[in-house]
């Protein structure tokens, strides 16, 4: 057995025990230092995150197997600190823009007010609040993020024709295809609503591509100023894709299956009228006309031919009479027949034709692959009938890298020199005690100058006698200084004397 068992096996209990105890702390003081040292380190992506919008940014990291962790009651996210770049791709990818900046100081700027301020600062002060107002209330609305409103008042003036115009700038950080048809039209109309003075074409809405929104259309999809037919057909794709991958993400996992979406849209915005009428006629207006002659009286006449209308000849005419009766009735029936005339007004937006295409890893069984397609079809709103399709396969996904582990953060600097201080008070505790019970457990000898007294002498032949014990052999015997005694005798007789010489001997040194 080796001499350190030995040594352990023959301590006390009591030491043991602490052994034991200070180990175990040891242990679990490295294991902590160890887990922090490799724990993810998450940093703050986004705050003041609206709730509606954390569940679809939740779902395109989940997508992409990005780790994450929700804060202050879901308004705020963070994420693993070597995959931000991978987060910001997956949501701008998603379409789904995180807003960092947090709501703005409204009207809460008012109660910041000092007293002494001039008019102009608090003129100023309004403003901020009122842009502030305005920049929350438009961040309210879905697909936006980062609204920034910027103001321009007009001074109160006396003369009515001086007075210029109030006008309103409004920057959103997203593009247009994110904004749901109309929401252009609503933002202008809730901002010149809000600002006294402020007319709707006064409003000038641009999105974070620099296109112009508003006041060139109405914002719908298709018009003049909305979002382009390119721009429609990616926001409805990009809306069916994520609705999808989040359903096989939590379904299958993530970074298991993946589906993509390709729709063609028509954005026209038309007008039909269809007239139709009726199979059979109705007979609603009748009318009849009478026409009616009656005579009676006698009449002259020659005899027909030439003869009797050429002058020249002279022929015996004739003579003749008689009475008359003439009757003539024409009836007339209009017939009615149904006439239906109908306008219908078709709102842009309808789906032309969708292609699906879904991606699964090979790790899934074939069952679930082919009930998967099923599910997808049906949650897209796949139609034969209209010529879309639907393309499945089943291929080995890539593996995501494992972010390497980065170095000790500097923050934990500070809580390690504590721990490490502790470390060394603890050894320092152990091996003193450890000393301390060894010296406990010695046994100290009697001395032999203390066995060789066997009555009481005074202190002076003690001394004595221990020089003379105390005198190593081979030596002469100690012979005492005669003078050291005179020196003593001195200073008991006078020893003011004595110390006036000392004082003068130190002075001179």
């Amino acid at each position: 057995m080796p001499s350190f068992v030995k040594n352990l096996l023959a301590l006390p209990a009591r030491t043991k025990a602490i052994l034991a105890v200070s180990s175990v702390a040891i242990i679990a003081i490295l294991f902590f230092m160890l887990k922090l040292a490799t724990a993810p380190s998450y940093t703050l992506l986004s705050s003041g995150l609206d709730p509606a919008q954390t569940g679809k940014i939740t779902a395109a990291l989940d997508s992409q197997g990005i780790t994450y962790e929700l804060r202050n009651n879901g308004t705020a996210l963070a994420v693993n600190k070597a995959q931000v770049p991978q987060a910001r791709i997956a949501l701008a990818s998603q379409g789904v823009a995180a807003n960092s900046s947090g709501s703005q100081e409204g009207y809460a700027l008012l109660d910041k007010t000092k007293l002494g301020t001039s008019q102009f600062q608090q003129q100023v002060t309004y403003q901020r609040a009122l842009e502030g107002e305005l920049a929350n209330m438009i961040n309210g609305v879905e697909g936006v993020t980062g609204a920034n409103v910027q103001l321009v008042l007009p001074e109160d003036t006396l003369f009515a024709d001086e007075k210029s115009p109030a006008t309103a700038s409004v920057m959103l950080q997203n593009t247009a295809d994110s904004l749901q048809p109309g929401a252009v039209r609503g933002i202008a109309q809730m901002t010149a609503s809000s600002v006294k003075g402020l007319k709707i074409g006064d409003v000038t809405i641009t999105d974070g591509s620099g296109q112009l929104l508003w006041p060139q259309g109405d914002g719908t999809a298709g018009s003049v100023g909305g979002a382009t037919k390119q721009a429609t057909e990616a926001n409805y794709a990009r809306q069916v894709e994520s609705k999808i991958n989040a359903m096989l993400a939590s379904t299958l996992g993530p970074g298991k299956a993946q589906v993509q979406v390709t729709a063609d849209m028509n954005v026209d915005k038309t007008n039909t009228k269809e007239l139709t009428y009726g199979k059979t006629g109705v007979p609603t207006e009748t009318s009849s006309d009478i026409e009616k002659l009656k005579g009676s009286g006698g009449t002259t006449g020659g005899t027909a031919g030439t003869g009797s209308n050429v002058p020249t000849y002279s022929n015996n005419g004739a003579s003749g009479s008689g009475n008359s009766n003439y009757s003539h009735e024409i009836k007339k029936t209009n017939q009615a027949v149904d006439k239906k005339i109908t306008t219908t007004d078709v709102a842009p937006g309808t789906v032309n034709k969708l292609n699906v295409a879904l991606m699964v890893d090979k790790t899934v069984p074939p069952a679930v692959f082919n009930s998967l397609k099923q599910t997808v079809a049906t949650a897209a709103g796949v139609q034969t009938a209209r010529g879309d399709t639907l393309t499945a396969t089943q291929m080995a996904f890539a593996k995501a890298a494992t972010p390497k582990t980065g170095p000790v953060p500097t923050n934990l600097i500070g809580p390690l020199k504590w721990v490490g201080l502790g470390l060394a008070a603890l050894i320092f505790l152990f091996f003193m005690t450890r000393g301390l019970r060894k010296r406990e457990a010695e046994s100290l000898g009697t001395p032999a100058w203390l066995k060789e007294i066997e009555e009481p002498i005074t202190l002076a032949q003690l001394e004595q006698s221990a020089g003379a014990v105390e005198q190593p052999a081979g030596l002469p015997p100690r012979v005492p200084d005669a003078s050291l005694h005179q020196l003593d005798q001195l200073m008991e007789r006078e020893p003011e004397r004595v110390a006036a010489q000392v004082k003068q001997w130190m002075a001179n040194d």
